[in-house]
């Protein structure tokens, strides 16, 4: 998120929404090329990120658990939620 001063402040948000458009745009390309195979469909993908959205653990799109932008393992169908109290 920007400010006026034009820093970044932290938010508990995806990084879509963190101001992060550029790294936002690059993850987004990975998971557009992920072979269906092993890609989450999108309901499954969605889902994922509403439960990431509402954790404390999330901040700029990351997670504070393991490190990982919550974009990238949440669109992988066998990758989990690093947190023991939530799994997806």
């Amino acid at each position: 998120m920007m400010t006026a001063e034009n820093t970044m402040i932290p938010c508990r948000c995806l990084l879509k929404e963190a101001g992060e458009k550029e790294l936002a745009q690059s993850i987004a390309e990975y998971v557009n090329t992920l072979n269906e195979e092993i890609r989450a469909d999108d309901d499954l993908y969605q889902k994922r990120l509403e439960i990431c959205s509402g954790c404390g653990r999330l901040l700029n799109g990351t997670c504070q658990k393991c490190g990982c932008y919550v974009e990238m393992r949440a669109a992988v169908r066998t990758n989990h939620c690093p947190s023991e109290e939530r799994l997806w």
